[in-house]
Parts: C-alpha cells; structure tokens; sequence
C-alpha cells in the first residue's frame, strides 16, 4: 500500500506499507516519496493512487505548495525508487488522477479533478491531453451536491468503466459513490449510483483532523474478494470488504 502521512509542520510524504492478508499492515520507516521540488514545497506530496501497466507502475499524486494543487507523476519498476516527471495538468488547481489500465480506442485514459471529474487522453502515460468540458458534474440534493473527485483507479468491466469516486454536500461530509462509463466512449455515463456505498459512521471517520470524511483511493480484488481502502477523517487508513460491485 502507497499512502500519504503527514509530519507535526504538516508536510506530506508518501510511505509504504506491506501486508499478506490485506488487512495488517507493516509500514516502512523511510518514505519513498518526498518533496523535493520547487511545485511540491512546503506541504508536499499527497493523494497517491498507483495502476501497474505491463513492468511500470505509474503513481499520480498532489504535488501541494501550501497555495496551489497540481497533479504529478512518477514511475517506478518496484514501487520504491521512483522517478518524478512533474506537474501532467498545468492547471492553477489539478489533482486526483486515476488513470484506466489499459489503452482505450488505442489511447490510455485518466479521470481527474475535485470540483467536477474531467477526462484526460494520453500516448504515452507521460504527456496528457484534457477534454475541454467535464465528464461528470455535482448534482443537487445528493451526497455529492458540492463537490466530486475519482477515487481508486478504474477497472475494467463487461458492463463498462466503473470508477469508484468521492462525493461532498453542503455539510462537507464526505462519502463514496460509484458511476459506470461506456468502454467505447469513457466520457459518456452509463450508470450512477443515486445514494453511496460507504459513508462515515465510526469514531476514527467522524472525529478527526477533517471530521465526516471517508475518502476512498484504493480497490483491489485478492481471491474473489473485493477490498476498499479509504481514509477516515484524515485520522486513520480503513478497509470495507465486499463479495460483489454495485455494477453486477
């Protein structure tokens, strides 16, 4: 597991974490990523999510100056040396990239933004085209009436694109959500889901450094079993387990 931790002068790093049953963890006393550029100074590097596409993972993360969010990229062939390839959307605020993994209509894709989800086209992994209008906006009297980013990276289904995002209201109580995209054309919206499937319930996500926040960014899939990671209040890193997808 790739997650951001953050120092007492709130400077974020990236850490590494291990585990054999997805559940326990044993971190990493050194960070594998830390600001070291003049776009990530002074709060550094935040948000990791990670896709593996064929011998190289690919890590888009918040590059934080305290001022302006940027979304970066570094790559890495054993997810601890890595190498940085700067700010992919020059945007004055840019972040939260998930990136599908593998190529669609012959081009990768990545889903990113925090106010709306945009749609960005690459060759390369490297150098990122963005679509001028976004694919999916905040709807009022939902739980994500304010605001909306992609959460963990995509994964490729029979049905479609199912990215798993996270949605804030009026009351800035975050929650996840989930939302379907066509594979032969991953701007337009096949299903989204009315109400969310994980919210904040427990003490550590509702008591915290950012109370009322379950902020997923992480999905994996270990023997049939589907295993969500989220943040809760910016306080702790959980887990919510499930047999089966919203999609199915």
């Amino acid at each position: 597991m790739l997650y951001r931790a953050e120092d007492r002068k709130g400077v974020s790093r990236i850490g590494l974490a291990e585990s054999e049953d997805g559940i326990h963890f044993v971190r990493r006393s050194e960070p594998v990523l830390s600001p070291t550029e003049k776009y990530e100074f002074w709060r550094g590097c935040e948000d990791p999510r990670v896709v593996k596409i064929e011998d190289t993972y690919y890590l888009t993360y918040t590059a934080y100056n305290g001022w302006r969010a940027k979304l970066a990229l570094a790559t890495s062939t054993d997810l601890f040396h890595w190498e940085k390839h700067g700010v992919i959307i020059p945007w004055p605020w840019s972040k939260a990239g998930a990136i599908v993994p593998q190529r669609i209509n012959g081009r990768y894709v990545m889903y990113f933004g925090d106010s709306s989800i945009w749609i960005a086209y690459s060759d390369d992994l490297i150098n990122w085209d963005v679509v001028d209008e976004p694919v999916m906006k905040t709807r009022p009297d939902h739980f994500d009436s304010r605001g909306i980013e992609p959460g963990p990276i995509p994964i490729m289904t029979e049905q479609g694109i199912l990215l798993i995002y996270n949605g804030w209201n009026d009351n800035i109580t975050y929650k996840v959500g989930g939302v379907l995209f066509s594979k032969d054309d991953p701007t337009r919206v096949l299903k989204r889901l009315d109400q969310p499937i994980l919210e904040p319930t427990k003490v550590s996500e509702l008591q915290g450094q950012v109370p009322n926040v379950v902020f997923a960014s992480g999905l994996v899939q270990h023997e049939g079993v589907w295993y969500l990671y989220y943040g809760g209040a910016d306080n702790c890193i959980g887990v919510a387990i499930t047999n089966s997808l919203w999609y199915k």
